[in-house]
């Protein structure tokens, strides 16, 4: 079953945009969000959460030969 992965948004009152990446892990948050930084502007900090620094599950097939 695949995990639920939450992207939450949140403006302030100076207009400053916060983005918070739930259900990903490692660099994978910053790959997903990367275009909507670049459309939002200069990015002025970032925080990683224990998240980042967990390792991606990833299941490889390979298909032999014969």
């Amino acid at each position: 079953m695949a995990q639920r992965r939450e992207i939450q948004f949140t403006i302030n009152e100076q207009g400053e945009v916060s983005i918070q990446v739930k259900g990903v892990k490692g660099a994978e948050c910053e790959r997903i969000t990367r275009e909507i930084e670049e459309a939002l502007g200069i990015v002025q900090a970032r925080q990683h959460t224990s998240e980042f620094y967990q390792a991606n599950e990833q299941t490889e097939t390979v298909q032999g030969e014969g």
